[in-house]
């Protein structure tokens, strides 16, 4: 079934997004429309409050002869949205505009709590909170917020229920975040929604290799998720040979020290001894460390077998290495592209290390908070900063509805309201 035609306000609106200021006749050679439909369009946009009208062309100096071109622009503060990435121990808020630009952020600590829902609920609600606080943006102005969580998650934003950490990590987010419209999406594919633009037109899997395993997978340009929204879980891994578990890089090396110091394999002043964590592993076998490097043997030898079993199913170009564990591991995934190149597993995928960190899960979440904004930009009933309460709540007029509160031709979508 063919999408829906696009009336000429939506049409227009999608140009804005794509530009900066523009006049009505260089959105007439963008959109196709005729001059008065595009002139009617951005009277239209202005008072709904999606565009703003702009000093005219002479007055910026950039026309001199004849009547000056009167110039529009995207509003990019009509509206703002929200991602969170809201793991198991620690809840990350991004408030940002509608072109994507991060104007606020937050992080809240969830320790050893994270598996206890009013906990989490009330520790992801407060982080968005200082989020906004931070962007000095009011809570009324919120469009859409996107939660990123550590579980599969189908095309409705429920995981499916498992008796106890999927259901711990998707208690469902809606109260907790009160104001503009709530989605929940995997983790994995939103870090593989952050890598797409640095992966241009490759397949490839965005992997989470901190904590535990988890992949989100792009092949021939569209984000597999699978019918329960499964596509990218590594709970495979707990029955391939030589990994047996779905536990990250991060994990594995601590589990790795604690065995080699239960078995007294650690000599006296390593620092191994002092710290057990993943970054002191990879520091000392820098400093040559003969146990470090043994581990990140071991590490390398794993994340290559991940790496054949995403390529050998989905035929994919790339393997993204992505979270807060990619830069410090650089290590192993050199150890990694090593083994593969002489495992000779055809195709073998191009293996790189992820350059945008511990954010990289947030990051995605804008992206897809601004994507569903675009999507459908005239259902969210825009709220005017004249008419907003004191406890922070628009409010309309007494007098009516506000005029930014429909859409042309028809009522605002109802779950924009949410």
């Amino acid at each position: 079934m063919p999408p829906p035609r696009r009336t000429s306000a939506e049409t227009l609106l999608a140009h804005a997004f794509d530009a900066g200021a523009f006049t009505a006749t260089e959105a007439i050679d963008a959109t196709g429309l005729t001059r008065s439909t595009v002139l009617a369009a951005c009277e239209e946009l202005v008072r709904l409050g999606w565009l703003r009208e702009l000093d005219d062309a002479r007055a910026a100096g950039e026309y001199r002869i004849g009547r000056p071109a009167r110039r529009y622009e995207l509003d990019t503060a009509a509206g703002v949205v929200v991602g969170v990435d809201a793991g198991q121990h620690r809840v990350t808020a991004f408030v940002a505009d509608l072109r994507g630009t991060v104007l606020g952020r937050a992080e809240g600590a969830l320790g050893e709590s994270g598996l206890e829902v009013p906990v989490r609920l009330a520790v992801l609600a407060d982080t968005v909170e200082d989020a906004l606080a931070a962007a000095g943006a009011d809570r009324s102005r919120v469009l859409v917020t996107v939660v990123g969580i550590p579980a599969p998650v189908d095309a409705g934003g429920a995981s499916p229920g498992d008796g106890g950490f999927w259901d711990r990590m998707n208690p469902g987010f809606a109260d907790a975040v009160p104001h503009g419209r709530v989605v929940v999406e995997n983790d994995a594919n939103l870090a593989a929604l952050a890598e797409r633009p640095s992966s241009g037109d490759a397949s490839f899997a965005a992997l989470l290799s901190g904590e535990r395993f988890g992949s989100g997978l792009v092949v021939d340009g569209v984000l597999l998720r699978g019918a329960h929204g499964g596509a990218g879980e590594m709970r495979v891994l707990d029955i391939v040979q030589g990994v047996g578990s779905s536990d990250g890089i991060g994990a594995t090396a601590r589990t790795l020290v604690a065995e080699a110091l239960a078995a007294g394999e650690i000599e006296p002043g390593s620092p191994l001894t002092v710290d057990a964590g993943a970054s002191a592993v990879f520091r000392a076998a820098q400093d040559g460390d003969t146990l470090a490097l043994t581990i990140v043997d071991r590490l390398g030898d794993r994340l290559a077998r991940v790496c054949v079993l995403l390529a050998s199913l989905l035929d994919i170009d790339r393997v993204v290495v992505a979270g807060a564990i990619a830069q410090p591991a650089v290590a192993v995934i050199d150890r990694a592209r090593a083994l593969l190149d002489g495992w000779h597993f055809d195709p073998v995928p191009e293996l790189v290390a992820s350059t945008l960190g511990g954010d990289v899960v947030v990051i995605g979440a804008v992206a897809h908070a601004v994507d569903a904004v675009r999507a459908d930009p005239l259902s969210f009933p825009l709220v005017d900063p004249a008419v907003v309460s004191a406890d922070g709540r628009g409010e309309a007029p007494a007098s009516g509805p506000s005029p930014r509160s429909t859409r042309a031709g028809r009522t605002a979508h109802p779950a924009a309201s949410r």
